[in-house]
């Protein structure tokens, strides 16, 4: 705690738990906190992946290790050596922010976050393609178009055009490093809500109004429940909800200057569970026993009206849980950008028990905007989510909520020694 009260303005129930389904990465951050709050580990199950076209698969994972490297040298060179080590370098330099947090650094805004890891370079990462970088690195446009087009419609709906920095975050976790929780994500959440014995209000908040008390700002937050109207005063606020346009229902009131809705839009997304016997015939396998695939990414092609589809397995998996035949009835997820129709279910499925369709921002539309939004709106009023337009996963989250939660701190403590320094690596080293 920081000595004075706390509010967090956040998203509605439904889009949260409808993010925490989707992601699939846990940061270093949240694997502490799922020691702590005692969850597990989600048992892995074997599957093989493969990149389509619209008329054939492009790339095909196989059970042999060194088989698949040779399919990638045969069709790309080395280009997946090349991503590789640029997705390392990127990452090496991405996880020096564990370092910084754990000795109380913090920093007031994105710009500076960047420059601490990666300077300059990074910074220019958020505004050229991750295309670009990559070809620039020796990286073939063919792989591009069809491995690194593929992973990007997967995680973002979206293109190659999308900033360097969100593409190699993505990239990396593509990798198969990441993991689950036993259960569900969500109970990352739930758990982490419990634990810290937070006084939750369920209410939609209307507006936050600045007031003054002895010179020093104080936030009064409006809310609407079931019960009425209500409101509550707050030595320092964190928004963690989308300050866009398209996102955001709330007001701000007597600031000035006034705090303004920022440029960009977020990324519509369909996700749809299908229950049912897939149509293996659309891949080129007319038996459908065998079909090898429990993934399919798919290259930028227009007619293609889906961006990725996988085989899904509960929240929790048993030692005697096994996959289905690729001739049985299985859950399917479906990942498109607009809702699917009869003739596109019926394209992908032979046929379907049940269909379940949410619809949601997934993430920003990464060519809306080129500015990034602010950490700092206030004296004590902070933003959270603007971090999505550097990348948007549980891994930014993490980060983004621990260092506002370091700024907070610091600020409120007037330790400016522990903002926005410069040269942090050489002043971590000398501090063990």
């Amino acid at each position: 705690g920081v000595g004075g009260r706390l509010a967090t303005v956040t998203v509605n129930k439904q889009q949260y738990e409808s993010r925490g389904a989707s992601i699939h990465a846990l940061s270093l951050h949240m694997q502490d906190f799922v020691k702590i709050l005692g969850l597990k580990h989600r048992r892995e199950v074997a599957g093989k992946s493969a990149i389509f076209s619209g008329e054939h698969f492009v790339l095909e994972e196989t059970d042999w290790y060194l088989l698949n490297l040779f399919r990638l040298w045969w069709h790309y060179g080395i280009s997946f050596l090349r991503l590789q080590m640029w997705v390392e370098e990127v990452m090496e330099k991405f996880m020096r922010i564990y370092k910084y947090q754990a000795h109380g650094y913090a920093f007031s805004s994105l710009e500076e976050l960047l420059r601490s890891l990666g300077g300059e370079a990074f910074v220019n990462m958020t505004q050229r393609s991750v295309a670009e970088s990559l070809l620039e690195v020796g990286v073939t446009q063919r792989f591009v178009d069809d491995v690194i087009a593929a992973v990007l419609r997967s995680s973002y709906g979206q293109s190659v055009l999308v900033p360097a920095f969100a593409g190699a975050m993505s990239l990396a976790g593509a990798q198969g490093s990441t993991w689950a929780v036993e259960g569900g994500n969500k109970l990352v959440c739930s758990g982490l809500l419990k634990l810290t014995k937070a006084n939750v209000i369920p209410a939609r908040v209307t507006g936050i109004s600045l007031h003054s008390s002895e010179g020093r700002a104080l936030y009064q937050v409006h809310y609407e429940s079931p019960e009425g109207q209500g409101s509550a005063f707050y030595d320092m606020v964190v928004v963690t909800t989308p300050l866009h346009p398209s996102r955001s229902n709330f007001t701000f009131e007597n600031f000035d200057p006034p705090v303004a809705d920022f440029p960009g839009a977020f990324q519509p997304s369909v996700t749809s569970v299908v229950h049912g016997y897939l149509n293996s015939s659309y891949f080129g396998f007319p038996d459908p026993k065998l079909f090898p695939f429990t993934s399919v990414l798919t290259t930028d092609t227009p007619d293609l009206f889906f961006h990725a589809m996988d085989n899904i397995c509960p929240v929790n998996i048993s030692a005697a849980f096994r996959r289905k035949q690729p001739q049985e009835a299985a859950v399917w997820r479906v990942l498109s950008p607009q809702p699917l129709d009869k003739h596109q279910l019926k394209t992908l499925f032979r046929s379907y028990y049940s269909v379940q369709v949410t619809e949601w921002q997934a993430s920003p539309r990464y060519d809306a905007a080129k500015a990034l939004p602010p950490v700092v709106l206030h004296e004590n009023l902070f933003y959270l989510s603007g971090v999505e337009w550097l990348a948007s996963s549980m891994e930014m989250i993490a980060v983004a909520a621990k260092n506002v939660a370091l700024l907070a701190y610091n600020r409120w403590h007037q330790d400016l020694e522990k903002i926005d320094q410069k040269d942090l690596m050489h002043k971590v080293k000398t501090e063990l």
